[in-house]
């Protein structure tokens, strides 16, 4: 009996091993944390078509859209309202099979207000030949900083195009993050010697989809193929939680009192957990690159808000690319242009 009660320990023991261990490895492959709780809004409440109508299909319960690339136009939609500071968040399914050329961008900007003095915060997504993968870019602009780039190139840990992720961006008056999936990858904490170029003006948030086979894939050698049209960006969970805000009449929406506002910045996405933390830091490990702060050829001096690691910034190249690593393979990605006239080619592209 004794035997028979040792060998089952030993057989519990082993188990509860096993899966400890396989747990682990499943936390260091893909970065995890929970969901926020935040509701979404439905598209003709919170929306409004920026161009490319007929390409713009809402759901027919109206909490989802579909955004569509043709031969004869892309399209997109934004906010119906500004916002000064907020947390924006869609679950977005991008097109799959040959999407050379195409960009696929989610962002908050308020360009068309301020065409020379424009604050942006992006995801922008960024198509390829036939078996490469998309990739994606996060980038920052303050009062019209175009010429100070603070872009940042990563893979995904899943294909985009085959489901809905979430993709989140949260800006507060002292930093701003970047979700993908709830998981913060990327923080960007405000400091004085940012000046100007920390984004301080209302913004409202965009979506959309476009031709851009002069530059986005490999310098334009692969090009919109429309044989495989109408190209299809799916976004839906669409959140706007923030301070509505009103340039005319220079004064917040009532909203902005309310109770749920004043606890904005204690909210669970607006600070990272140390579980959060460490989930960030394993996704830049495996995941990031390109980062500007690295790129001591653009940036002899790095930019004020980046935090250089002596450690981390050997992995990275002068130019700020990642050294060669076996563990990925190699794929296409250029950035984005602005959307609304002007076409903005970074100077830093990589055309691999």
């Amino acid at each position: 009996m004794i035997n028979i009660i040792r060998n089952s320990m030993d057989k519990i023991k082993y188990c509860s091993f096993y899966y400890l261990v396989l747990l682990v490895l499943v936390l260091l492959h893909v970065p995890h944390a929970a969901a926020f709780n935040i509701s979404s809004i439905s598209f003709s409440r919170g929306f409004s078509p920026l161009f490319g109508d007929a390409n713009i299909v809402p759901s027919d319960d109206d909490r989802s859209v579909r955004l569509q690339l043709n031969q004869y136009t892309g399209s997109g939609f934004k906010s119906s309202d500004l916002y000064s500071h907020g947390f924006f968040r869609a679950k977005i399914k991008l097109p799959s099979d040959y999407t050379a050329g195409i960009v696929v961008a989610f962002y908050t900007t308020n360009g068309d207000l301020f065409p020379k003095w424009h604050d942006e915060l992006d995801f922008e997504f960024l198509g390829s030949a036939r078996g490469k993968a998309w990739r994606f870019q996060t980038n920052m602009y303050g009062n019209g900083s175009t010429s100070r780039g603070r872009e940042e190139r990563y893979y995904l840990w899943f294909d985009p195009s085959q489901d809905f992720h979430r993709y989140s961006i949260l800006w507060t008056t002292n930093n701003i993050i970047f979700y993908v999936d709830d998981v913060p990858i990327r923080e960007i904490v405000r400091n004085d010697a940012m000046g100007a170029d920390f984004p301080s003006k209302p913004m409202s948030l965009y979506a959309t989809i476009w031709d851009a086979s002069d530059w986005a894939t490999s310098g334009g050698k692969y090009r919109v193929n429309y044989k495989y049209a109408p190209f299809v960006a799916e976004f839906t969970d669409l959140t706007l939680h923030g301070c509505a805000t009103d340039l005319l009449q220079e004064a917040i929406t009532t909203d902005c009192t309310n109770t749920d506002y004043n606890q904005f910045d204690g909210a669970d996405f607006a600070s990272m957990t140390p579980k959060q933390k460490v989930a960030m830091r394993r996704f830049r490990e495996k995941y990031t690159y390109y980062s500007y702060c690295y790129d001591t050829i653009r940036y002899p001096v790095p930019p004020p808000e980046c935090v250089v690691d002596p450690v981390e910034k050997k992995r990275f190249k002068d130019s700020g690319r990642l050294k060669f690593n076996g563990n990925h393979h190699h794929r296409r990605f250029k950035n984005r242009g602005q959307v609304m006239g002007v076409n903005r080619k970074n100077e830093n592209e990589e055309d691999v």
